[in-house]
């Protein structure tokens, strides 16, 4: 009964196509993501109670555990504030004369089947379910990204589906080779199941399961961001709606990422040692960070700079992974959350924004919490604290894995971490002088909110990551210990 989560985004994209009034679809939607929201209450209740989730339904291939239902926490509640958001929104757009109500039943059928992919994804212990699941969130956001159909929306979509489809084909052969590693020793139909391949990843041949790694590291790495094949991701978020934007930032980057955990762990486990994928993972996310300090020390357009913010996250999360210690792997998935909140309250921000400036250019964008006190205000501490800045829950998971680094004696990666985190603080703290402080030579607009919903969408994001800088929930805790022994194979 608790898979029927997957089943109510494809009830609600149904019911979409068959709407032709726009006030009834806001409901449908809320009803939709509010029902997604609640229904994963149990689900995760059951998860902590007995550590796990199996379905007959369908083959018996739906399986959660502590790891799987984190990432789907996420999306659904991610996907129900980004649903509020919307509501304030599109009526905006109507407004503006960009959107009527066909434009607005596509958004709702393309944003359901979107998160209907990445639950999907995260619902299955087929390794080859999963990789259809991945590839199908690439067909329904990419409509989504181009959605305003002007030059540069195009362009990103089509430079999105492109760079991702290479992607996805790499990881495939990398489930090839994983699936050929354990035809020896396990039946066909647990050849691709994580259970089965964790439980028996000693007998997997370790060549195959190299093999395997470093293609599925680059597919699903292309997919979550990381350098170099980030490429996508900036033109992608910059140019998408603002709900979807939060969508892709804050849960498709961890739809990906979830796969490189998954395949992390079964690589450890079947060499006895982290040094192989560890050295990978660290490489990579050192990259990505590295890659996203320099572009926002020069970015001029505030979306673009959230979307750089992003891939230098995800690095941060794979060097969490890399090190792989219970220590890191925990501030790495407590990070993974952190990101998911603070990035799109972020991205809800930068929406509304742009709704009222009508710009992406921080250079035009002068006085936002005079004219938007309460969405100016949000953005402000929203960018602090996607900075590291203390009391908020980003610094809180950063220092988590700075001390699990330190811990491990690896004084060099640690020092440049560090050196790299300075110099994205200061890329964002420039964007903040010129966004808050001085005059703009643009007319100015009314001052007032635009987006009531919105607003309340973001200042919940906001009290969250405030709370959880200071205080972790005892079942938040004990959901991320359980699912750093299930990666660390204790």
């Amino acid at each position: 009964m608790s898979f029927l989560i997957l089943a109510v985004p494809v009830i609600a994209a149904l019911l979409m196509i068959t709407n032709r009034i726009i006030r009834r679809m806001h409901i449908i939607s809320l009803a939709a993501s509010g029902t997604m929201l609640v229904s994963a209450i149990p689900i995760t209740s059951d998860i902590l109670a007995f550590g796990k989730i199996e379905s007959s339904f369908m083959g018996g291939f739906l399986y959660l555990d502590a790891l799987s239902v984190i990432v789907l926490d996420i999306v659904v509640l991610i996907g129900f504030l980004a649903c509020i958001y919307s509501v304030g929104y599109l009526k905006r757009e109507i407004l503006l004369g960009a959107f009527d109500f066909k434009r607005v039943r596509l958004y709702y059928v393309l944003m359901f089947s979107f998160m209907f992919t990445m639950l999907l994804a995260l619902s299955v212990k087929n390794v080859g379910i999963m990789w259809i699941a991945i590839e199908a969130t690439t067909l329904a956001s990419a409509f989504l990204v181009g959605f305003y159909n002007d030059r540069y929306a195009l362009e990103a979509a089509w430079k999105y589906i492109m760079i991702c489809s290479v992607g996805i084909a790499l990881a495939m052969l990398g489930i090839i080779f994983l699936n050929l590693s354990a035809m020896a020793d396990l039946d066909s139909s647990a050849q691709l199941d994580w259970t089965a391949l964790m439980d028996n990843a000693g007998s997997l041949k370790p060549s195959s399961v190299r093999l395997a790694f470093i293609f599925i590291l680059v597919g699903f790495g292309t997919k979550a961001g990381l350098a170099p094949m980030h490429t996508w991701l900036p033109d992608a978020h910059s140019q998408a709606p603002a709900p979807i934007s939060a969508l892709l930032s804050g849960v498709l980057l961890n739809s990906a990422m979830y796969g490189i955990i998954r395949i992390t762990a079964v690589t450890n486990k079947n060499m006895g040692s982290s040094e192989f994928s560890g050295n990978l993972l660290i490489l990579l996310g050192m990259l990505s960070i590295l890659t996203a300090s320099v572009f926002i020390l020069t970015q001029k357009d505030y979306k673009r700079l959230l979307a750089y913010s992003s891939i230098e996250h995800m690095g941060i999360i794979a060097v969490a992974i890399g090190f792989f210690t219970p220590a890191s792997i925990f501030g790495g998935l407590f990070h993974m959350l952190n990101h998911s909140l603070t990035k799109s309250m972020l991205f809800f921000c930068s929406g509304t924004i742009l709704q009222k400036y009508g710009t992406r250019q921080i250079t035009k964008i002068k006085g936002a919490i005079k004219l938007l006190p309460y969405t100016g205000t949000a953005f402000l501490l929203g960018l602090f604290a996607i900075a590291g800045t203390p009391p908020f829950s980003i610094f809180a998971s950063e220092f988590s894995i700075m001390s699990a680094i330190f811990k491990e004696g690896d004084f060099i990666i640690g020092s440049v971490l560090i050196m790299l985190l300075a110099f994205v603080f200061a890329g964002i703290a420039i964007a903040l002088f010129r966004i808050f402080y001085g005059t703009s030579s643009m007319e100015t607009p009314q001052p007032g909110e635009i987006n009531i919903p919105g607003t309340i969408a973001a200042l919940i994001l906001l009290l969250m990551i405030s709370t959880m800088g200071l205080l972790i929930p005892e079942q938040l805790k004990e959901l991320l210990h359980n699912a750093q022994n299930i990666i660390y194979g204790s």
